[in-house]
């Protein structure tokens, strides 16, 4: 968020980094102990022994490298064609992956290690091409998952000839991983939720929960309850065993449909309107009482709450000097009107950062220290919550640190702790939202922090792994998408703001899902609509971006309706997406409250 206009603008890295990646890896030679552990890698039986996300794979006799078949696997939608097995392995003994690939942007790859996960990929399409890389497995570790896919958006892509050469585990005695599971089904579907169960499986001592677009939900008895899914959707569900062998071949697939209803979280309108009051400070917009915000406004953010330094996690926060805001309200007066406005069924958040608020919990003692003063302030207030617009280098993430879903960062993992501390501690009905500006957040499809690409921004991508280890807890996220430089949606083009093809892009991410750069293996999963808000400036004076009402409305009716898309196809059609969020309500004012209007005119034609 800015107090004043900003005309900044990113400067993002071009596809060249990525260039700049090496593609082979040179391998120890094989010995005389070592195997080709993968079975059916040259695809002449078919499919099996593999497994192919969202059936994309298939196998074809042209082309293929050698024998009389490969496999061809095709991306569609978020889904990037993913083929894998799962293979046995022996601990702390080193291999060499091989493969013979053919089109653009194909990965090889292996996971679940039990050291460093590895992968290598070729971007240029054209005659077959070997793809090697080599790993050493855990000291425990005895299954790993090898793996090929392609990429968004791209043409089909062949491989053919997988090996995995080292030494083998197998012979008289030797445990094996378990069967597949059988008898899966599903029941007591709510809005959110999905009970699975299966036959227990002979030899297993845990489960895996497969979704797409979804980390594997490890259990140990044969049932679980999944969570967190949005209302009046299907998913797919499979499940395999695993003991210490290793994972089994996942079992058949079920299909369950969630209930039409809210999805978990404080209770909000279907459609909000978030705005953020210019309450500790003036500009040139002019100071706003908090009694004389109009009713068109669900969600009210305080800017800001800004702390003392940026490493000491203390946070402060105080209305605007009279001298500089005339007519400023007494912290009685502004008191009661919050009191009023949740009377009337509106949340009242405190905002942390802004543009000059940079806050950096980097010890234990900052996020503690965060804790407690946010605490008092919402208890001093009688606020329903927090909203985090962290900018700047609040948030960056050091090198090495390239995977989202475990996140080393200390300013990362201290935020994430936070975070879960205060929703803890108010419980349920707690108002959780996050605004971060798109370089924080969709530009991870390209860059992710420090990552392997190296030389780009280590902020790229940095609240990915805080949206994601909250994304139980989060109410809203309205990614600022504005004061942006273009940015590569998941049609491989690059949009720029302004118009309604920007905002579809960035929220067609969002509730799609996408691939993490750095972790190409790793799919960012898909928020539920009801957590998503589009963050757009009031007037052309707030910000870098401002849209035309009929760009917004464009983009609403392509990502409610499927309608208007312009030149970007969205990946489904979300009527729950929750609404709008504005910099800022003292900005609308100004403009002669043109942004709210058209929010109220819109949403009520819709209901109309």
């Amino acid at each position: 968020m800015r107090r004043i206009p900003s005309r900044r603008a990113l400067s993002l890295l071009t596809a060249a980094a990525l260039a700049a990646a090496g593609l082979f890896a040179a391998g120890p030679s094989a010995t005389a102990a070592d195997a080709d552990l993968v079975r059916n890698g040259g695809f002449e039986s078919g499919l099996t022994d593999w497994t192919c996300s969202g059936a994309s794979g298939t196998t074809v006799s042209t082309p293929a490298h050698s024998g009389t078949s490969a496999l061809k696997a095709t991306p569609a939608g978020q889904d990037h064609a993913r083929c894998a097995q799962t293979v046995t392995v022996t601990p702390d003994s080193a291999y060499t992956l091989t493969a013979w690939v053919q089109g653009a942007y194909v990965y090889l790859g292996a996971a679940g290690t039990g050291t460093t996960d590895v992968s290598t990929w070729t971007q240029s399409p054209g005659a077959w091409k070997q793809l090697t890389t080599t790993f050493r497995t855990g000291p425990t570790t005895t299954s790993v998952s090898v793996y090929t896919h392609g990429w968004y958006g791209q043409p089909a892509h062949f491989t053919d000839d997988l090996t995995l050469v080292g030494p083998d585990p197998g012979g008289p005695g030797q445990p094996q991983p378990p069967a597949a599971p059988t008898g899966l089904t599903a029941s007591g579907a709510t809005a959110g939720s999905v009970n699975l169960s299966w036959t227990a499986t002979a030899g297993a001592t845990g489960y895996r929960v497969h979704r797409a677009g979804a980390e594997p939900l490890s259990v140990t008895a044969p049932s679980a309850t999944i969570t967190g899914l949005a209302p009046a959707t299907t998913y797919a569900f499979q499940v395999s065993a695993v003991n210490a062998a290793g994972e089994s071949p996942r079992s058949a697939t079920v299909s369950a449909t969630t209930t039409s209803g809210p999805g978990p979280g404080p209770d909000l309108p279907a459609h909000a309107l978030v705005g953020y009051l210019h309450a500790s400070f003036a500009n040139g917009s002019g100071y706003l009482r908090m009694a004389d915000v109009p009713a068109s406004w669900d969600v009210i953010n305080l800017a800001f709450g800004e702390p003392t330094s940026v490493t000491s996690g203390d946070i402060r926060f105080s209305l605007c000097p009279a001298a500089e805001c005339p007519g400023v309200e007494t912290p009685a007066e502004f008191k009661a009107a919050i009191k009023a406005k949740q009377a009337a069924g509106k949340k009242v958040l405190i905002s942390i950062g802004g543009q000059n608020g940079q806050v950096q919990l980097g010890t234990t003692a900052a996020r503690d220290t965060f804790v407690s003063s946010v605490s008092k302030i919402i208890d001093e207030y009688g606020l329903d919550g927090l909203d985090i617009d962290f900018e700047g280098h609040s948030l960056s993430l050091a090198a090495g640190d390239t995977d989202f879903r475990n996140p080393t960062t200390p300013v990362v993992v201290n935020l994430i702790s936070a975070l879960k501390t205060l929703k803890a501690r108010y419980g349920p009905d707690f108002v959780l939202t996050m605004a971060p500006e798109t370089f924080f957040v969709q530009l991870g499809y390209q860059f992710y922090g420090s990552g392997p690409w190296g030389g780009q921004d280590p902020r790229a991508g940095a609240y990915l792994p805080v949206i994601h280890a909250l994304r139980a807890d989060l109410t809203l996220l309205h990614v600022q998408d504005y004061n942006s430089g273009p940015i590569m949606g998941l049609d491989n083009q690059y949009h720029s703001m302004g118009g309604a093809d920007f905002h579809i892009a960035m929220t067609d991410m969002l509730l799609t899902g996408f691939p993490v750069a750095g972790n190409p293996d790793r799919v960012f999963p898909a928020l539920r609509p009801e957590q998503v808000a589009i963050g757009l400036p009031a007037t052309t004076n707030a910000g870098n971006g401002h849209t035309p009402p009929a760009e917004v409305n464009k983009a609403l009716d392509c990502l409610t309706k499927k309608q208007n898309c312009g030149t970007y196809t969205t990946h489904g059609t979300w009527p729950a997406l929750r609404g709008l969020m504005t910099w800022s309500v003292n900005w609308d004012r100004f403009g002669s409250w043109e942004f709210s209007r058209n929010f109220d005119g819109y949403f009520a034609d819709a209901a109309g």
